[in-house]
């Protein structure tokens, strides 16, 4: 057979039932995503929340496969950094306990469960000394003087306030009382921040200042002056 009989043999082979169908590539491509896109084929699909959370843990695996091609040692060293990190942030925990949020200063005289009276902190301070808890007796009748001096208005109230500040501006109005309005300051911040426990000798020196000071009469701004002039 001839090449042009072998020809026209082939197109007489592929009749018009077989002539292949050649579709247009942009147009097939539309078809198949119009079919695609109906509700049929997507009864079984996740929905919004479902894919967003695929994604993120999507996101932390590539995170990890990426701090494990840089770990030493891969995944096995990056799983060692891992529980060092976790025992390390056990361990602070432990040591500094759980974190609270206050107002109060470190070392700040009164606690921040809102103001009480001097009346109160010396029924607290006598309540605690009848039950032998010198230390807590000590501190509710150094926080009686303070609040005295507040309620007198030979101090300003200020929240935030330390003892030692509290003995120093106390002092100038009570110069005759500076020294052991400091030695009491200085045993409040013994038995709170310093880890000391009382005695009831200091409870009963308290005591018998905040009964004094009660009853002291301050020094005015320039009263000396002028009885000097």
């Amino acid at each position: 057979m001839s090449g042009a009989g072998g020809t026209t043999a082939a197109r007489q082979a592929t009749g018009a039932g077989d002539i292949p169908v050649d579709t247009p590539r942009v147009p097939a491509r539309e078809a198949a995503e119009s079919e695609l896109s109906k509700p049929t084929y997507h009864e079984n699909d996740p929905n919004i929340l479902q894919r967003g959370l695929n994604h993120f843990w999507d996101w932390v695996a590539g995170v990890f496969d990426a701090a494990a091609g840089a770990a030493p040692g891969g995944p096995a060293g990056l799983a060692v950094l891992a529980l060092i990190l976790i025992g390390l942030a056990a361990a602070l925990w432990w040591r500094l306990g759980t974190p609270q949020r206050s107002s109060r200063t470190p070392d700040a005289l009164f606690e921040s469960d809102g103001p009480r009276s001097a009346a109160q902190h010396r029924a607290t301070a006598e309540a605690h000394a009848a039950a032998l808890r010198w230390t807590e007796a000590v501190q509710e009748r150094m926080r009686a003087i303070v609040r005295s001096l507040e309620e007198r208005a030979l101090l300003d109230p200020r929240p935030g306030r330390t003892a030692d500040e509290a003995a120093t501006e106390a002092g100038r109005a009570l110069p005759g009382h500076a020294t052991r309005l400091r030695s009491a300051a200085r045993d409040f911040d013994d038995v709170t921040y310093g880890g000391r426990t009382a005695g009831q000798p200091t409870y009963l020196a308290l005591r018998t200042l905040d009964t004094e000071l009660d009853e002291a009469k301050p020094v005015l701004p320039g009263a000396s002056r002028g009885a000097a002039g």
